[in-house]
């Protein structure tokens, strides 16, 4: 997962916002607790750019951009949970609906290499998320 703010939040703002996505992601795709891979960069306020895409609202400079990287396999509903689940997570560390924006990109089991150049999932010493629609 990829996450790109606005700099200027305290660390524990910062950890606050991590941790809630992750478990968002855990609660919804039913991933393994210590299935976490986060980086978390800032940008000054004119490095990243958010609009509406012509929804008509406005975001603030406190806008959060999540990417979330991800076997395939997964349904429209279980993504749109997991959009609705990560929204109000991060409503309560403080980040407003209309300043969460985010996108799946999907990969496949051949696309994933955890450690030592080795296709985990490939051979086999993982077993494969999202196949069962989850």
């Amino acid at each position: 997962m990829r996450i790109d703010m606005v700099r200027g939040r305290r660390s524990d703002e910062i950890k606050a916002i991590a941790d809630a996505t992750h478990e968002a992601i855990v609660k919804v795709l039913h991933i393994p607790e210590r299935d976490r891979f986060q980086i978390i960069t800032e940008h000054d306020a004119d490095h990243l750019i958010a609009l509406d895409a012509g929804l008509g609202f406005d975001r603030s400079s406190g806008v959060v951009m999540i990417q979330i990287f991800t076997q395939a396999g997964r349904t429209t509903e279980v993504k749109q949970e997991l959009f609705r689940t990560i929204a109000d997570s991060l409503g309560y560390v403080g980040v407003a609906g209309e300043d969460v924006f985010i996108g799946i990109a999907e990969n496949g089991p051949q696309d994933w290499s955890f450690t030592h150049g080795r296709a985990q999932y490939v051979e086999g010493d993982l077993a494969v998320p999202g196949g069962s629609g989850t």
